[in-house]
């Protein structure tokens, strides 16, 4: 997979990252870390392993994601966490996917296989729901959509000029992608526990905005 590049958000994952970074050295790919800049713990934890950092100087989840896909040079990236919920036994299968002319392979927590050990109650009604929006309104045809264990062609994804700069970034990559008539295709998917920390969603606040940035995409199409 030497075409593929993880695009993989740090924030205050000192203590992960290097076991995550650890765990991807058996796969044949690169890896671009984006790192707030104030966060020098998480950048030392990682000196030793081969790795492009990018330093980010405005803080947001979106913002990382959008700094990190800009610099990718190879045909294909993945986002990828650094808190190790991510399992990298589904990167070959999303890579085959993409080999099969498919743009973007979404992974799902709630199809077959698939699951959560880091999902609440509340996240999970809210999960569905925001889903359901958006297969209706959108016709996306995905059974997770904030879920961003996400493949696919690099200038698929650099022609979207995504621009959301938090969690709304779940919501803008399927939909452009759908505005944009990609083909893109939902695999089942199993979320491990984060191996430390908590999650850095606020539910209700970033669910309110994610909300609105839904119905915002609805009426102006963009």
């Amino acid at each position: 997979m030497k075409e593929l590049t993880l695009v993989i958000p740090a924030k205050d994952e000192a203590e992960c990252l290097p076991r995550v970074l650890d765990e991807l050295k058996n796969f044949d790919c690169k890896k671009i870390i984006i790192i707030p800049e104030t966060d020098l713990n998480t950048r030392n934890s990682i000196k030793n392993f081969d790795c492009k950092i990018i330093t980010q100087k405005v803080g947001g989840f979106g913002i990382a994601l959008i700094l990190g896909i800009k610099e990718v040079e190879t045909k294909y990236l993945c986002i990828f966490n650094a808190d190790g919920s991510f399992d990298p036994q589904y990167l070959k299968n999303m890579y085959n996917e993409l080999l099969n002319n498919c743009d973007f392979v979404f992974n799902s927590r709630y199809e077959n296989s698939g699951g959560s050990d880091d999902d609440t109650f509340l996240t999970l009604v809210g999960n569905k729901i925001f889903t359901f929006i958006c297969n209706l309104l959108f016709r996306l045809n995905i059974s997770d959509v904030l879920f961003t264990y996400v493949m696919g062609k690099t200038l698929a994804f650099k022609s979207l000029n995504l621009k959301r700069k938090d969690f709304r970034f779940c919501i803008e990559l399927p939909v452009l992608a759908k505005f944009k008539k990609y083909k893109f295709i939902s695999k089942p998917s199993y979320e491990r526990s984060r191996l430390t920390g908590k999650k850095k969603v606020n539910e209700l606040k970033d669910g309110f905005l994610i909300l609105l940035c839904i119905f915002k995409m609805f009426i102006f199409r963009k």
